[in-house]
């Protein structure tokens, strides 16, 4: 089961998230969908102005600041790939369904988190940290999260992504050996809840058929199945 802690949906009643499972993949699955309109939509917004100046970021800025974290230390996800892509002009190829997400990301703006279902122990769950978690990070350490930290835990207390949205785990990350995924999409600005919506329907389009189960969380219907 995937969900947001009650307390979580009760400092954040403005958020809005969206989840779907990717079955069937192999080392030899092929996803390439068309992403240059993607790639170009998100250039094409950037011309206009910086990442940091789009509600979608603002909103997680907020948020951060709002947890005590630092907001251009700690950037969310899509604010980290948009200011590479505006500095570099590409970003880095890691394997094809995480290079899907990550240019939906960066089209719409929203931190789009995925994970091996396989490699989740029990429910997966955006809460606040106890400070006796474990986190793998990709430079090999095993980090302790501190208390009030908001993480997404598993049942066995590892932690597979700090700081809500801003950086993921080794642990649960997607590699050419991943046979079944879970995609987390969540936005808090005032167009949340149609912009997650959209990138839902962008990641199944791309994904079809192997994408199942798209759905939209909220307080009040906030679990999802994998």
């Amino acid at each position: 089961m995937f969900s947001h802690a009650p307390e979580i949906w009760a400092d954040f009643p403005e958020l809005a998230a969206g989840v779907l499972t990717v079955e069937g993949l192999r080392s030899d699955s092929e996803i390439t969908p068309a992403l240059t309109p993607l790639h170009a939509r998100a250039l094409e917004r950037l011309a206009a102005g910086p990442e940091g100046e789009f509600p979608e970021i603002q909103a997680w800025r907020r948020a951060f600041a709002k947890l005590g974290v630092k907001p251009t230390q700690y950037r969310c996800a899509s604010e980290a790939l948009l200011r590479r892509l505006r500095q570099t002009g590409e970003v880095p190829t890691i394997h094809p369904l995480i290079d899907l997400c990550n240019t939906v990301s960066l089209a719409t703006a929203l931190p789009i988190a995925v994970f091996d279902q396989a490699l989740i122990e029990g429910a997966l769950t955006v809460r606040f940290a106890q400070g006796d978690e474990r986190y793998a990070a990709f430079s090999g350490e095993v980090e302790t999260p501190p208390a009030g930290e908001v993480i997404f835990a598993d049942a066995a207390g590892n932690a597979h992504a700090r700081r809500w949205c801003n950086r993921q785990s080794r642990a649960s990350a997607v590699t050419l050996g991943t046979e079944r995924a879970l995609i987390v999409v969540e936005a808090l600005h005032a167009e949340a809840a149609a912009d997650v919506q959209a990138a839902l329907d962008l990641l199944a389009e791309y994904l079809s058929p192997r994408a199942v189960k798209p759905a939209r969380l909220t307080q009040s219907a906030p679990l999802y199945p994998f």
